[in-house]
């Protein structure tokens, strides 16, 4: 009856924007992300006759409003895929990150994942990664990814069969370094995905983003690193121009971020070497270079005037044993 389970955040490569089906969350196309380690999200559930009512707690703070359906909508997939009998009972779950949260690092990615790896267990699932990653993406669609971990890609479709995240088999975890520029400021990811259909920009991105899949994919296969990355720094464009232009005009980069822009490409112009920038739904920066290359990089990303930190590609969500247990 409980379980606790860890997922780390994705950073997208190629993003997905806006909903098809906004209550299974659907996306309109695929999308490719990776996993970033050690940053992480770890989520204790338990259920039990001795609670109440369904209580969610994030670092400390008890859920309420649309932060608390999104979770519920989670605990109710599991549970009507369980069979035992004790997942009647209400549900208590409790999650800490590693991280920053809202502030464009992914922390609903991995948090719906790990409570999704964690209600599988304490329902008594017989369930793969795969089937798990349908259950993490009613909460987000990017936990589906970062339920498998690594490099992923989350497949479109209208049904739990076609709508499920898959690993994509590469190398280039093996010289990888994401430096990340934190910029605290950040604007509910939803709001962007509920405006996305409603930019002239959507049809055009939708157009191009099906082979830009197809490219980025044989990409990690062949483990190029320029143009994976290269390819991840111009769809981080794409989707800011997309989301600018909707009703609402947002713009949620900060001065910081444009700095940090100009940086790696000096850095690439002038030194030669291979990093690209990438951002999701935030001001905050990844910058993806390699190994050998990534002090140089971090300093001049610190000379922009915030802080980072170095992550490298993290795995799929696990199960951890009862001594990590929150409560």
């Amino acid at each position: 009856m409980k379980a606790t389970a860890m997922a780390h955040p994705i950073q997208g490569l190629v993003k997905y924007h806006g909903m098809r089906d906004d209550i299974k969350r659907l996306p309109y196309h695929d999308s490719i992300s990776l996993c970033t380690a050690p940053s992480h999200t770890r989520t204790t559930v338990e259920f039990s006759m001795d609670y109440d009512e369904d209580t969610f707690v994030v670092d400390g703070e008890e859920l309420d409003g649309r932060a608390h359906e999104r979770v519920e909508a989670v605990v109710e997939k599991a549970r009507s895929k369980s069979d035992a009998a004790h997942t009647v009972y209400p549900v208590r779950l409790e999650s800490e990150n590693s991280f920053p949260s809202n502030v464009g690092l992914g922390s609903s990615s991995s948090g719906f994942a790990a409570a999704a790896m964690a209600l599988a267990e304490a329902a008594e699932l017989d369930a793969s990664r795969q089937e798990i990653s349908t259950i993490a993406r009613v909460g987000s669609a990017s936990a589906a990814r970062a339920v498998t971990g690594a490099f992923s890609q989350l497949h479109t479709g209208l049904n739990d069969e076609d709508c499920r995240s898959r690993r994509i088999p590469t190398d280039l975890h093996e010289n990888l370094k994401i430096i990340v520029g934190l910029v605290p400021y950040h604007k509910e990811t939803e709001d962007a995905h509920n405006e996305a259909a409603d930019s002239h920009m959507f049809q055009a991105r939708n157009a191009h983003i099906h082979g830009q899949i197809a490219e980025m994919r044989d990409s990690l296969r062949n483990n190029d690193f320029e143009n994976v990355f290269e390819m991840a720094e111009h769809d981080s464009l794409s989707l800011a121009a997309t989301t600018m232009t909707g009703p609402s005009g947002w713009v949620y980069w900060q001065p910081a971020t444009l700095e940090i822009f100009n940086r790696v490409r000096q850095l690439r112009e002038e030194e030669d070497i291979p990093v690209y920038f990438s951002t999701d739904t935030g001001a905050s920066v990844y910058v993806n270079t390699t190994d050998e290359h990534a002090e140089r990089v971090e300093e001049e990303i610190a000379d922009c005037g915030v802080s980072t930190t170095v992550w490298n590609v993290g795995g799929p969500a696990k199960l951890l044993d009862e001594e990590k247990h929150l409560f």
